[in-house]
């Protein structure tokens, strides 16, 4: 048992686990460093003010659009919602993540965020389909819209949804799911911009198909919204690497460093949004500080790609694990460092990644 297994003692007495140093592998925190989450008492303020905003409007818009027979006052309702959804998700995220991990959960509760997510994501799509099958119904049979009614609306839909684009952005926006909802908002308000312009046309001009197509512009905004949250919820659960991080330029980059020789069973994957995590398995030179190469990797790590919850194994080149076996005798095919290595070998000089 390390030393460190003796020191970690369990009833830990506050939130602040940063700065881990352990003997043989490191979970860092160090230069590089990120903040999870948002400040509760300076955000949730904000927060709650814009979901008041965009839940009271979208009550009334439904009811006017209902009464004026425009799908496009319907179908921004609809991108309202998943607005309310997104804040109510990033409120809820600024409470799991304060708490511990304990038990099973030994990351916590941060993924119930990306959970959420996907299902905001496929909500949206589903939302989208239903909206554009409707809005290509009425191009080819249209029905009396009140274009008034849904100018003055859709002018409303702006100024609500600016005033909540501002309370957001008062909040704390490093935080991955509240710079979410802002974005959906963003794009609540170009919706709504498309709206009012169709309620003026439909209104001067008598060109009611103008509603049904604002409503194909907005399916096309929800569709995309809807995608980018399946796909990056999707790559967080099938443990893939962060979009902007190569593994195996991470695990050439490493390898580079004096005096490593190999590194071998390097992960990188994502805990939830904004946390990425990576583990390695590195030899050095005979002659190497392990101790030393881990320091700097991990400050590597933390000031190129911003990881700094690390997990390095760091070993001699030379050294041999114990395996089951006669003594003199090494099990064929079986690499001394790691019996089951998963991934491409990093070495100096050309290899197959």
């Amino acid at each position: 048992m390390s030393r460190h297994d003796h020191d970690h003692a369990h009833e830990h007495t506050g939130a602040d686990h940063t700065g881990h140093g352990h003997d043989g592998h490191g979970h860092g925190h160090g230069p590089g460093g990120h903040s999870h989450g948002v400040d509760p008492d300076a955000d949730r303020r904000w927060l709650a003010i814009a979901l008041a905003l965009i839940g009271g409007f979208m009550a009334v818009e439904v009811v006017i659009g209902v009464m004026a027979h425009s799908l496009a006052l319907i179908s921004d309702a609809a991108h309202m919602l998943t607005d309310a959804v997104s804040i109510v998700l990033a409120l809820i995220a600024m409470r799991l993540a304060a708490r511990p991990a304990r038990g099973g959960f030994t990351y916590g509760l941060k993924r119930a965020e990306i959970l959420s997510a996907q299902a905001n994501g496929l909500t949206l799509l589903l939302l989208a389909v239903w909206l554009a099958y409707e809005a290509v119904r009425r191009l080819l049979d249209p029905p009396p819209v009140e274009g008034g009614l849904v100018l003055v609306t859709a002018l409303a839909g702006i100024v609500v949804n600016v005033g909540a684009a501002w309370c957001i952005s008062r909040a704390n926006r490093s935080s991955l799911a509240v710079e979410g909802a802002y974005q959906h908002i963003l794009n609540d308000l170009f919706a709504f911009i498309g709206t009012a312009v169709s309620g003026l046309i439909v209104l001067t001009t008598g060109f009611v198909q103008a509603d049904a197509i604002a409503t194909l512009v907005v399916v096309v905004l929800m569709v995309k919204a809807g995608y980018g949250l399946v796909r990056e919820s999707g790559r967080i659960f099938l443990e893939a690497a962060p979009a902007h991080v190569d593994p195996d330029a991470v695990g050439d980059r490493l390898v580079a460093h004096v005096p490593v020789t190999e590194v071998h069973d390097l992960h990188i994957w994502t805990i939830t949004s904004g946390q990425a995590a990576l583990s390695a398995h590195v030899l050095v030179e005979e002659e190497g500080d392990c101790h030393a190469v881990r320091r700097e990797l991990e400050l590597l790590l933390a000031k190129e790609y911003g990881i700094t919850h690390t997990t390095l194994q760091v070993d001699h080149v030379q050294d041999a694990l114990l395996s089951v076996g006669r003594p003199g005798e090494e099990p064929e095919g079986v690499d001394p460092h790691c019996a089951d290595a998963h991934g491409p070998v990093h070495r100096e000089g050309p290899h197959a990644h």
